[in-house]
Order: C-alpha cells, then structure tokens, then sequence
C-alpha cells in the first residue's frame, strides 16, 4: 500500500514564509540602528578634530603668545552628506591650519574654522566644526570656546555664542575651555 504523506526533505511553504519574516523583522530593527551608528561616527570627526585643533592653537600659544585665526575649510562649502577635500593651503600662508602643524588624515564631513578678535596678538579664539552629515538641512555645529583670562567668556565671534559651549545640565551655552555643541539639537536630531 502506498502512503500518500511521504515527505523527502525540504521545506514547507509555511516555513519559508515564516523565516522570511523573522529576517524581516530582524532587518527592520537592524538597519535603523546602523544608520545612527554611522551617523554618530560621523560626528564625532568633529569633535575629534575640534579637540586636536584646541590643543595645536594652546600649543602654538605657548611657543609664540599668540591664536592662528584661520578661515573655512574645506573653502568651498559645508561638506554634507558626503566627505570633501582637505584644501591644501599656499606655501606660507600665516593664517592657515597648517601654520599650526595641524591638517585632518584625508577628507572630511565637516568644515573648520577659527575665529579671533581681529586684534594682534590672538589672545582669545573660538573654533567651529560645521556639517549637515544627515542632509536634513539643519547643520551641526561643534565648537571651542577659549575663555579670557577673567574666564567670563570669550570675545570671539562664531558658531558658538561666546559664552560657551551648549551644556545639557544648564540647558544654556555656559560651557568654556570644552569641545561641545554649539546648541542643543547639534549631535541629536538623528541619534
């Protein structure tokens, strides 16, 4: 007598659907989480340069009395989205990152600057780290406040407002001599 229900091997329909979904499932959960993992790691190319460029300008203080006030770069525009090129500055320039003996290893997602009073010698300076790393049009802005010698604040003009960093403590921008956001959604609107 044959039987009617031999299985050989293999799997049902039922199964397959039910595995697919499991990996459904699993992706669903996966890859936003990736997404702000590498968002974060983004981000945190700003404040790590941020917190070389802090201690290249202490340094370069120490040794001459005076801040390196350099402008934007990368020049042509806040990066995004996407890594841009590192401008190589002209032999000489006195105003320049490389001045300092600082450059980024490659390309970057943000843009840097520092910002002075404009009066000789630089006793004060602030400096930014700028980018749209998740293209949502609203920049994230990290930045360094150096206090006066009062440590009231800074008479340098950028990002930041010159009484500090943003400080989720105080909820205001009263953090000096820190490498921080420069406002409270700066780091957070994605993560």
């Amino acid at each position: 007598m044959k039987s009617l229900h031999t299985r050989r091997g293999g799997f049902t329909l039922i199964e397959l659907m039910i595995v697919v979904a499991i990996i459904g499932i699993l992706a669903a959960i996966a890859i936003p989480n990736f997404l702000r993992f590498q968002l974060r790691a983004k981000s945190s190319e700003g404040k790590t340069n941020l917190a070389a460029i802090r201690t290249a300008e202490e340094g370069y203080f120490a040794e001459f009395g005076t801040f390196i006030v350099s402008g934007a770069v990368p020049a042509a525009g806040i990066p995004g989205t996407s890594k841009k090129p590192w401008d190589v500055p002209n032999a000489g320039c006195p105003n320049c990152f490389d001045t300092l003996g600082w450059s980024p290893e490659g390309d970057v997602y943000f843009q840097y600057d520092t910002v002075g009073t404009g009066a000789a010698p630089e006793t004060v300076f602030t400096a930014h780290a700028v980018a749209d790393i998740d293209g949502d049009g609203v920049n994230q802005e990290w930045g360094y406040v150096h206090p006066l010698p009062d440590l009231t604040g800074s008479q340098a003009d950028g990002a930041c407002p010159n009484t500090g960093v943003y400080n989720p403590v105080t909820a205001a921008n009263d953090l000096l001599s820190t490498v921080g956001p420069c406002n409270n959604v700066s780091g957070q609107s994605v993560f």
